[in-house]
């Protein structure tokens, strides 16, 4: 019966997406079952499913709300919710049909209903309508006129599990398996006016690609502890009441197999207060431009390091570092441009499924690297280690010069190197300014940023391969014996680079193994919580005032961060790993109330990818009121595993509602400092194996000042 229902369910979603006026001619396929034509000149009857009310025609003032919400907004809006046209979001009802994408359908946001900014200028959807569905880590967004969260008793991030009640308010089901997905709820703490105050759903781990999803609401209240209405296009669909409104009728079908199939899952139908359904992208349309760059880029390549120079040899460049290596190497260009700030993917084709490709005017570019010989490896007659390391937000690389990282290459014989993050690093400071204050410009950004990660892969042979850095003299003792064990490479990342090191460690072939320090994943998720954004936060409010859209800009743009960051990569990084990978195994270093990257990004994460979690979670049951490892097992010592580890430096913990935490000092940068994690990395790395480096209590670290 569960099978049956999905099968239904997907082709119901397959069917009305042919309804849309611009869909292609309806012979196309839907998931495990033949779609019948439509003729979508008249609505079909409404089917009778269980327990469904007898369908009745509305009553004059239904239809003619009905009517109004329809008419009231742009072409391509969905009515359900009438306060911003691209909510509910996400949702089928922005997609058409396609027999090409491995969901059968396409994202179809219309241009007239996308935000713009205080020029007028409004989003242009192209880039976006190339999806197959919408992004796994994203936020589900809703208008609620007068929600109190108390009063309708919204699962908090400090109890998830309390989302999955028989009686929780807000049900995600994937209808694939038929399974409820664990999540927390908030209104947002942004908006100044309730007007503008969305509901925020927050699924607590990455949803399935390819899956299809049911929201439900049910029991919301408002301040005064009453419930509060549907819309009257839910309500009309909910209770059976018909119109002479053909967009509304075309969908009607779609709404009894959802009702059906919460039903199923023990969610009654005369509870609802809206429910809508959203299909998840496929693994292939969100990883195939970065596979396919990386693959192309490779076998030009072949077994051997890339094209190289060194323009700068530094004895003695700083405490602790004997020798500095400055240079460039050459990787194919994949941009637009010459592969600077401000460029997007070449394609040889504008058709939604074309593949980037080398740029012909500009095929390659130059990316900076720079490597520190620490003292102790120069005195030394082991071979060092190689760990690729990747710098914080819109930094560089000579974020190796750091003091932790200068001690981790002495305490444990490493040699690091480093390359900018191409996309966020400090030449893309501009573009992003730029980017901010018209979000159009945002697909310059995630291009970038995949461009980056092939520049980082390219980085790895020239440290690996023969005719690399290994076989350099700069990399050789006087008795021309190697400085460096070029067989094996690790990646080690703290903030952004621990952020987009999850994405690293999915598509290299040559990392065995990644340290990602204050990681996080879902830039949805992290900008609203973090301190940092508050700079670049003045940017974008003036040119999008409105609360409610920044809101809804950040949901649809974790559809394009999804291809440049973690988030999209994170189910095939410690098992399931793409073709010509290896899956990897992790070890994800957290501070205890991190005022730039939340903790709650990072447990996500943590959940997403099966890591164990250390417990006691925090010092002197400071999170003894929450469930922060939901549903994290706990890691056994020694372990061979990925793992989450949370540093308890003493700060104040991050604030319930989605706000940056602003309380006392700052523990971003505490576990990087501290000599344990030091320890602890080096075993995980070098050794294969996690240590307890805190005696079974609680993982502590200095704070930093």
């Amino acid at each position: 019966m569960k099978r049956m229902i999905s099968v239904a369910f997907s082709a119901a979603m397959l069917l009305a997406a042919c309804s849309d006026s611009s869909a292609k001619p309806a012979d196309t396929k839907a998931p495990d079952t033949t779609a019948a034509v439509v003729d979508t000149t008249t609505p079909p009857a409404p089917e009778t499913t269980a327990g469904a009310p007898t369908p009745t025609p509305a009553d004059a003032a239904t239809a003619a709300a009905v009517k109004a919400a329809v008419d009231g907004a742009p072409k391509g809006c969905d009515p359900l919710d009438t306060a911003r046209c691209l909510l509910p979001f996400p949702s089928n009802a922005f997609t058409i049909a396609d027999d090409k994408s491995d969901t059968s359908l396409r994202v179809s946001f219309p241009a007239d209903g996308m935000p713009k900014n205080v020029d007028g200028l409004a989003i242009d959807p192209t880039e976006w309508n190339r999806n197959d569905g919408f992004s796994p880590n994203t936020p589900i967004l809703t208008y609620v006129a007068g929600l109190d969260a108390d009063k309708s008793n919204l699962p908090k991030w400090t109890d998830i599990g309390a989302s999955l009640a028989d009686d929780a308010p807000i049900v995600l089901l994937d209808t694939t398996d038929n399974t409820r997905i664990p999540l927390w709820a908030e209104i947002d703490a942004h908006a100044a006016s309730d007007t503008d105050r969305l509901l925020t759903i927050r699924p607590a781990i990455a949803l399935p690609e390819g899956h299809t999803f049911i929201v439900a609401l049910r029991g919301l209240k408002d301040a005064s502890g009453a419930d509060i209405a549907p819309g009257d296009v839910f309500r009309a669909y909910r209770d059976g009441l018909t119109t002479d409104v053909q967009s509304v009728e075309a969908r009607r079908n779609e709404m009894e197999l959802t009702f059906t199939a919460l039903a199923g899952a023990g969610v009654a139908r005369a509870d609802l207060q809206l429910a809508w359904s959203f299909t998840v992208a496929s693994t292939r349309n969100i990883s195939e431009r970065m596979l396919s760059i990386r693959d192309t880029a490779l076998a030009a390549l072949g077994d051997k390091a890339p094209a190289y120079t060194i323009t700068t040899v530094t004895p003695n460049s700083d405490d602790k570092v004997a020798l500095q290596i400055d240079g460039t190497f050459t990787v194919p260009n994949y941009l637009d441009n010459d592969g600077s700030p401000g460029g997007k993917f070449h394609y040889d084709s504008t058709d939604a499924d074309a593949l980037p490709t080398v740029n012909p005017e500009h095929p390659t570019l130059e990316a900076p690297f720079v490597c520190n010989i620490s003292e102790a490896t120069m005195a030394g007659t082991e071979p060092a280690h190689l760990v690729e390391y990747g710098h914080g937000l819109l930094g560089d690389h000579h974020e190796i010069d750091a003091g932790n990282v200068r001690d981790m290459s002495n305490e444990h014989n490493v040699v690091h190197c480093a390359t900018k993050w191409a996309g966020m690093a400090e030449d893309d400071i501009g573009n992003a300014a730029l980017t901010l204050a018209s979000m159009g410009n945002f697909p310059t950004m995630a291009d970038r940023l995949q461009q980056g990660v092939l520049n980082q892969i390219f980085l790895g042979r020239l440290m690996t391969r023969d005719g690399g850095l290994a076989d350099d003299k700069n990399f050789q003792r006087a008795d021309g014996t190697p400085i460096v064990d070029r067989t094996h490479l690790d990646y080690d990342g703290n903030s952004q680079g621990g952020i987009m090191g999850l994405m690293l460690a999915a598509v290299s072939p040559d990392i065995e193994r990644a340290v990602l320090g204050v990681p996080g994943m879902n830039y949805s998720l992290l900008l609203p919580r973090s301190v940092d954004f508050d700079t670049y936060e003045a940017v974008m409010t003036p040119a999008y005032p409105n609360d409610m859209d920044r809101v809804l800009i950040f949901a649809f743009t974790q559809m394009l961060w999804d291809r440049g960051e973690g988030g999209g990569y994170a189910q095939h990084v410690t098992a399931n790993p793409y073709e010509g990978t290896d899956a990897k195994t992790l070890l994800l270093d957290v501070a205890f109330g991190d005022q730039q990257v939340t903790p709650l990004s990072a447990l996500v994460e943590a959940r997403t990818i099966g890591a164990t979690i250390h417990r006691p979670v925090a010092a002197d049951g400071r999170w003894a009121e929450t469930e922060a490892g939901y549903g994290l097992e706990s890691t056994t010592y020694p372990s061979t595993g990925s793992a989450i580890i949370i540093w308890d430096s003493g700060m104040a913990p991050i604030p319930i509602d989605n706000l940056a935490p602003r309380e006392g000092a700052d523990s971003h940068e505490d576990p990087r400092a501290d000599a344990d994690v030091r320890t602890q990395k080096a075993s995980f790395l070098f050794e294969d194996t996690l240590i307890d480096v805190c005696n079974g209590a609680a993982c502590t670290a200095d704070h930093r000042d």
